[in-house]
């Protein structure tokens, strides 16, 4: 199994307070190669130019939402079967729902702790590609 110090993940959030907690948290999990965009449009440049282990995504950004970038990484070939995590402040059942069906690994709710990232994490990343499960936490 491969190291968490190993993997290479992407996070997408506009704000930037959410992004430097986001970073600060899965540094203390040991994810040491965290890239950063700030909005859907830079985090498909970054995903044309770098491999990711696993994205970890707002749903709202201005310019494209979470959700939009989600169906774009599916659509593509090179990373259709990549992990990606939606997060949102949003409970709505449609939307759990919506995310599942465009292919989201998972689903994290704001605001969220430690604990609750990492079994997150863990979750979308011990799942084999292609489990019809959806970690919502």
């Amino acid at each position: 199994m491969t190291k968490r110090e190993d993997l290479k993940l992407l996070i997408v959030e506009d704000r930037q307070v959410m992004l430097k907690i986001i970073r600060r948290l899965l540094l203390q999990l040991g994810y040491a190669h965290v890239d950063e965009a700030v909005n859907g449009l830079q985090a498909l440049d970054r995903i044309r130019e770098n491999t990711y282990d696993l994205i970890l995504s707002d749903w709202n950004m201005d310019g494209m939402s979470g959700f939009d970038l989600l169906k774009i990484v599916r659509a593509a070939p090179a990373t259709h079967a990549t992990p990606f995590i939606l997060v949102t402040a949003e409970a709505k059942p449609e939307n759990i729902l919506a995310a599942k069906a465009a292919g989201a690994n998972g689903y994290l709710l704001k605001p969220f702790k430690l604990d609750m990232l990492e079994k997150t994490l863990d979750s979308v990343l011990a799942a084999t590609h292609g489990a019809d499960t959806l970690a919502v936490a």
